[in-house]
């Protein structure tokens, strides 16, 4: 692999490993204890502290405006879809709304293509349609809950949709203007931070009566969502975003399926069977085409790939 133009690829697959993991058990808290997902999200904020430091050890916090502007929007878009999401699945059925999400990517690669001039080819368009199926057909559940099918839900979806594919473009377009990883994830954390008022509000009132079990387990996985979060902003200074996108929401659902198999024997449905294939199709599709083709997809922000910016060591 040419280190410094597939270096994409290394923190891509880190990515889907943390996503998938945490995917696998990001449920455990609020449906073994009955945890708020308000609450969930407030211990996220506090954990993307983490990778925030070791991300910022050795790098120089960018000072300019046009940092902090794509810098908040992609914080904000980001946790303001979560917190939204939390309410839209309050009001509508799951089974709808999380197809309507997946297709964040479509925003991503639309935007990256229209406004970054990136360009796809052929076989890499092909593998893109693959992916966005894909993510599709995984985000369909095995069955379908009672919640009433009209509402708000549809149009929170469709924000949520656009948010964070938004968030997604943004991360590359900081990179592109040459705003390190470290200052873009900062500001991540900064903007998920500034939300814990709201998630409070949502909330109600604090879980006093909630085991340690829930926020210790939360803790945890949430430690994992925020590493990957940092992974999604290095992968993206190194990469396309019209392959970043499609291949990493493709492949981290597959390996929270795997993992949930083989801990929960849960067999996926056969709209999950079928997205697995896909997904594994088209990002392997992806992947060929951009080592192929050659191109140096890294942007000014990305930071060396020899610097410590991993929040562990063995991950650099």
């Amino acid at each position: 692999m040419n280190r410094g133009t597939k270096s994409w690829i290394v923190y891509a697959s880190l990515l889907v490993l943390f996503w998938g993991v945490w995917g696998a058990f990001s449920s455990e808290p609020n449906s073994r204890y009955g945890y708020p997902n308000e609450m969930i999200y407030i211990i996220w904020a506090f954990t993307m502290l983490i990778p925030a430091y070791f991300a910022m050890r050795g790098n120089t916090f960018d000072r300019r405006p046009i940092a902090a502007v794509y810098g908040l929007i992609a914080g904000l878009t980001g946790a303001g879809g979560q917190l939204l999401l939390f309410h839209a699945l309050a009001n509508g059925p799951a089974y709808l709304i999380f197809p309507l999400v997946s297709l964040s990517p479509v925003v991503t690669v639309l935007m990256a293509m229209a406004l970054l001039r990136e360009r796809i080819n052929r076989l890499a368009l092909v593998g893109v349609v693959a992916a966005l199926a894909a993510i599709v057909l995984l985000s369909i559940p095995s069955g379908k809950d009672d919640s009433n099918s009209h509402g708000p839900w549809l149009l929170m979806a469709i924000l949520i949709c656009v948010a964070w594919g938004v968030q997604a473009f943004c991360m590359r377009k900081a990179a592109v203007v040459g705003v390190n990883d470290a200052t873009t994830f900062g500001w991540m954390t900064i903007s998920g931070l500034l939300l814990v008022p709201v998630a409070f509000v949502m909330m109600g009132e604090f879980p006093s009566d909630a085991p340690w079990q829930a926020p210790a387990l939360t803790a945890v996985t949430q430690v994992l969502n925020a590493v990957g979060a940092l992974f999604l902003v290095m992968a993206f200074s190194r990469g396309k975003a019209t392959v970043v996108a499609p291949t990493t929401n493709a492949l981290a659902p597959v390996l929270t399926i795997v993992l949930s198999l083989a801990v929960y024997q849960t067999l996926p449905n056969v709209w999950g069977a079928l997205g697995i294939v896909l997904a594994l199709a088209g990002s392997t599709l992806m992947v060929y085409s951009d080592e192929k083709s050659g191109e140096n997809s890294v942007a000014p922000g990305a930071a060396d790939d020899g610097a410590d910016v991993s929040p562990a060591p063995q991950k650099s």
